[in-house]
């Protein structure tokens, strides 16, 4: 069985046991989290079942294998003659997963604690730094 997933703008097409590549995700490594943007899921012999846009109740569980970062890419600009030239340079933060298992109505497999994946935007906020303590 096969699905494809929405996660980080882009799709994937996802089997059990694959390892993928994703924009950051949160968790640790070792964490399980919950995929429920499902586009697509197919099987067997069966016609596959597309979803208007996702298919409702689907989930992908998968687990946190590590977070890395991508490549350096190296940004150039010029402008002939007018000399300007600038260099930078961006490192991609990623999420390495292993795909535990495709599920067509959402049962979380058998020994598997699976909490959703939080998007960027709830992330935790940091506290406040306390004040140093004179001497």
């Amino acid at each position: 069985m096969f699905a494809v997933i929405r996660t980080g703008g882009k799709q994937y097409r996802v089997a059990k046991d694959d390892m993928i590549v994703v924009e950051k995700l949160l968790g640790e490594p070792g964490a399980m989290v919950e995929l429920s943007d499902v586009l697509m899921i197919g099987g067997d012999g069966k016609a596959p079942t597309v979803g208007t846009p996702v298919i409702d109740k689907a989930a992908v569980f998968a687990e946190v294998v590590e977070q890395s970062r991508a490549d350096k890419i190296i940004v150039f600009k010029k402008n002939r003659r007018k000399g300007y030239r600038r260099t930078r340079c961006h490192r991609q933060q990623q999420t390495v997963l292993r795909i535990v298992d495709v599920s067509p109505t959402g049962v979380k497999p058998k020994g598997i604690a699976a909490k959703k994946a939080p998007k960027k935007d709830d992330a935790p906020k940091p506290e406040a730094k306390p004040e140093a303590k004179a001497a």
